[in-house]
């Protein structure tokens, strides 16, 4: 419990006090956020905020992960689990910082072509899935497995079909899915100030409490104990948990400087290493389909962009004044604050129902 407390505090020391360093230096630099002429009007005067703040989002989570391991009394080596979500996390955190350097340099609302943005995923995401499926621990237990997973892995899901090669392949294409949505999720409920940091913040708490209780009840000890009808075979969930603290803290304390009016932008480089977390720590605590629901608010944002683009080339309506939904809720009239408020309740009450089917499983009259 130690190291989870320890990773939090200095994450958020970490960035409450390094960000307006690097705003600073941004602003010195004129790296300034570039503003579409398309978007909402109010708007406007948010053109020229630092952006690329994902950089210290990413600085702080590393260094406050390796501060928890560190410290004494107990210092430890990383786990193979969370040094690949960090892989992830950083990996995409470098595309994304390439194509906020563009936007930058060039003054466009385009950064990386969006093949070029795609081919960086899909080798960090591949990467990660592939070496996923290795490393096991003494019980046998992968960072990943094969198998689609709800609140753990469903066995009639199993991607491999008795084939290691097959499998590898089919997993890595159901991971970058996975990459892919959940960065651009998070990416386009970057709109408002704040409102991305702190729906962010309310899925690592989630995926803490469950990382944690998989440590408390993994099949290894609880076995040798007499055990328990639905134990846990996730890798490292301790050392997740104490990922999830360390990316909290430094969300807490980017949001200190993020929340409206913003003074920073986590631009993205911050957007899709976040997403690449996200679908990280779903991948490896073995709920991959259970994000989608502590997560809902990103997908209910990513589906109002698909359903945007879906209404109007087949009816050449639209369903929202603006896509993706928060911008709906500012054409009508709703003030910034009371969007992201109401956003962050939104996610949540989502993140309770997520974590109650959660506890559910565990239950001896459910599992019986």
């Amino acid at each position: 419990m130690i190291p989870i407390i320890i990773a939090g505090a200095a994450g958020l020391i970490l960035s409450l006090f390094g960000t307006p360093l690097y705003i600073r230096l941004l602003v010195k630099r004129g790296y300034g956020q570039f503003i579409r002429d398309d978007g909402p009007t109010s708007h406007a005067t948010k053109r020229g905020t630092p952006t690329m703040g994902g950089v210290a989002i990413i600085l702080s989570t590393v260094l406050a992960y390796g501060i928890a391991h560190a410290v004494p009394p107990s210092p430890s080596l990383p786990s193979v689990t969370v040094l690949l979500v960090l892989f992830l996390m950083v990996g995409l955190g470098v595309v994304g910082f390439l194509d906020d350097y563009i936007k930058i340099s060039r003054q466009r609302s385009l950064g990386l072509r969006p093949h070029q943005k795609l081919i960086g995923q899909f080798l960090v995401a591949t990467a990660f899935a592939v070496l996923a499926l290795f490393f096991p621990d003494d019980g046998g237990n992968t960072p990943a497995s094969t198998q689609i997973s709800f609140v753990r892995d469903i066995p009639w899901l199993d991607l491999a079909f008795g084939g290691t090669v097959v499998g590898i392949i089919l997993f890595a294409v159901w991971a970058n899915f996975l990459v892919a949505a959940w960065s651009n999720g998070v990416n386009l409920t970057d709109g408002l100030d704040g409102l991305a940091s702190g729906a962010t913040i309310i899925f690592t708490a989630a995926y803490l409490i469950i990382s944690f209780w998989q440590w408390r009840q993994v099949c290894n000890i609880d076995l040798e104990a007499g055990g328990l009808v639905h134990c846990y075979d996730a890798r490292d969930p301790m050392d997740t948990a104490v990922l999830c603290a360390a990316i909290m803290g430094s969300l807490v304390g980017f949001l200190w400087w993020n929340t409206s009016p913003a003074k920073i932008f986590m631009g993205d480089t911050g957007s899709l290493a976040l997403g690449g977390a996200l679908a990280g720590l779903t991948i490896v605590t073995h709920t991959q389909v259970l994000g989608a629901i502590i997560g809902g608010l990103f997908v209910a944002i990513s589906l109002s962009v698909i359903i945007q683009v879906a209404s109007f080339k087949a009816t050449g309506k639209r369903v929202f004044r603006m896509a993706p939904l928060q911008h709906h809720f500012e054409l009508k009239g709703w003030n910034e604050v009371t969007i992201v408020v109401r956003f962050w309740i939104v996610a949540g009450v989502l993140a309770g129902v997520g974590l109650g089917f959660f506890y559910l499983d565990a239950l001896p009259w459910v599992t019986s």
